[in-house]
């Protein structure tokens, strides 16, 4: 796994999972500009809306790991081993620093999917932070990380009565978006983009085409002037 630079945020620290390549930097880059790299690339949604953070300024980006949520039913999955901290780290593996682990709520997108206690897990492991399409709990405690945190809203009451953590590093729908472990997401106030892990290089080099078009788009409507027919003359 790569090594994040030091000068770089853990909620913006890469890891390589699935993907051989050097990953390029994502600084400066919007969800908007890596939504239309990928537009350029395929036809599939990758973007999700709506999302919430206890630190929205925050960027969160690197190959995800997976959990995938289910029905609570203590007969017939064991408490003891179907729960957050074993499945983290059968997601995590021996290489949790700079992973997204993403959520997957199966529907449940008011549950809590986790809090402050549970996620500290991700500080001290030194994770990217975490996606999901349910709720988390105490978005208080979770701005005093270093990782970053985005989700469907924060949640007041516990989520364990509802649903319970199953599966680890499966593909995932998440907000009816495709979710492969090592792909790379990437999170900001805006929303979230899914990338696929060999293709991140070839994105974020779009990403940045998209950006140098735009700036040429903002200096020609610069130099635009109305037409003859629709300036005011002396009165």
């Amino acid at each position: 796994m790569a090594t994040p630079d030091a000068s770089v945020p853990r909620a913006i620290a890469s890891g390589t999972s699935g993907y051989r390549g050097s990953v390029p930097s994502v600084e400066g880059l919007k969800t908007a500009d890596l939504v239309d790299a990928m537009g350029r690339l395929h036809r599939h949604r990758c973007h999700l809306l709506d999302l919430v953070s206890p630190t929205p300024g925050r960027v969160l980006f690197g190959p995800a790991v997976t959990i995938s949520y289910f029905p609570s039913c203590s007969a017939g999955l064991d408490p003891d081993k179907y729960n957050l901290a074993n499945l983290f780290y059968e997601a995590v593996g021996d290489e949790p620093e700079g992973k997204v682990v993403v959520l997957a709520s199966n529907g449940y997108t008011d549950a809590s999917m986790g809090g402050g206690t549970k996620l500290s897990r991700l500080q001290h492991h030194g994770s990217a932070g975490v996606l999901t399409d349910g709720r988390l709990r105490d978005f208080d405690e979770l701005a005093t990380y270093d990782f970053a945190s985005y989700c469907f809203g924060e949640a007041t009451k516990w989520g364990g009565d509802e649903v319970t953590p199953f599966q680890a590093n499966v593909p995932v729908v998440v907000s009816g978006v495709a979710v492969f472990p090592g792909f790379y997401v990437f999170a900001d106030s805006s929303g979230a983009v899914v990338i696929p892990d060999g293709q991140v290089e070839d994105v974020i080099d779009g990403a940045r085409a998209v950006e140098s078009d735009d700036e040429g788009y903002r200096r020609e409507i610069g130099q635009e002037r109305l037409p003859e027919s629709q300036r005011r003359g002396p009165r």
